[in-house]
């Protein structure tokens, strides 16, 4: 991934945002198990990061989502309804990571999504992820703007 690429992906910067989205993500010590292969519930954590990061760059930025303030409601936040993970292959100390996103069909109150972890041209994991749209603990329609950006069917 290139330097630029890198720091908007990183910064949040949504010009000439594309998808699918790529996180990038190194495998530190902390990541791993007693034989230097990243432990598999950290794989949870990095497509988490991917998701978070996919999802600011769309407008839902996190720390935003659950503000209240006195003239308005409280905010909404996306919760994991559903996943489904698919270990391929290891992951290593030092590696560098991508992990690729993108929205494979957007409903009401949810949106699916497929991800994968990779190095390189390799796909370690892939994972089949549904979020919901919740406000106040209950479903709520994912918001027009973030439908419409996420080229999703706004009717």
């Amino acid at each position: 991934m290139a330097a630029r690429a890198l720091r908007e992906a990183m910064s949040g910067d949504p010009d000439g945002f594309s998808l699918p989205h790529y996180f990038p993500v190194r495998v530190y010590y902390e990541d791993t198990d007693f034989s230097g292969i990243v432990y598999h519930a950290n794989y949870l954590r990095f497509m988490e990061r991917g998701r978070t990061n996919y999802l600011r760059l769309m407008g839902a930025e996190q720390h935003v989502l659950f503000a209240e303030t006195e003239t308005e409601t409280p905010g909404y936040a996306f919760v994991v309804r559903a996943m489904t993970l698919d270990f391929l292959k290891p992951a290593r100390m030092d590696d560098v990571l991508e992990i690729v996103t993108w929205p494979v069909a957007v409903r009401g109150a949810s949106i699916a999504l497929a991800q994968e972890v990779r190095r390189d041209a390799a796909v370690l994991v892939k994972a089949s992820v549904r979020v919901a749209c919740i406000s106040e603990g209950q479903a709520q329609r994912i918001p027009r703007s973030l439908r419409t950006l996420m080229k999703a069917d706004i009717s």
